[in-house]
């Protein structure tokens, strides 16, 4: 049974190899992430822990029993009792509702462990399944969101007030 697992250090040769394999699909419908971040991994993963330590940001990813990264699951900018929402799940698992279950878990344990009350997230227009993702699992749109904060996207902000 794939496990949510707060990122730490240990995971950083799964994360990589995650990203890797999924890089030309994650590219189909979302920003590419460029040469620079494999580049710069280490850096930039050391970066992520030293955000989530300081309690900016809770980056979560979800493991498979053999110990491979099939998602990644992000809270980001935490203040005043709200984040941003943030996810990728791998191409071999893609269409089968771990994307769904995993955003589901992730709001309750953003409830409990964070103490948060709203998530936000931005959906490309063209990205069908990642607004599929964020309907079923409780969010609603609130406005358009500018193609600045979808890589050059056009697409909508869904919300969801949690309950404690």
């Amino acid at each position: 049974m794939p496990e949510l697992k707060l990122l730490h250090a240990d995971l950083a040769p799964a994360v990589l190899a995650f990203e890797l394999a999924n890089r030309t699909y994650f590219a189909a419908s979302i920003s590419d992430r460029g040469d620079g971040f494999f580049e710069q991994f280490t850096d930039r993963y050391d970066a992520l822990l030293a955000e989530q330590e300081a309690g900016v940001c809770a980056f979560h990813v979800l493991v498979a029993e053999d110990g491979s990264v099939l998602g990644r699951f992000n809270l980001y900018d935490m203040e005043d009792g709200t984040a941003g929402l943030g996810y990728r799940v791998a191409e071999r698992v893609a269409g089968c509702g771990v994307a769904t279950a995993t955003v589901r878990e992730l709001c309750r344990t953003a409830t409990a462990t964070y103490g948060l009350r709203t998530l936000r997230a931005a959906a490309s227009h063209d990205n069908a399944a990642s607004r599929r993702v964020l309907d079923k699992a409780g969010f609603v749109p609130v406005g358009p969101a500018a193609p600045a904060d979808l890589g050059g996207k056009p697409g909508t902000w869904y919300q969801r007030d949690l309950q404690p």
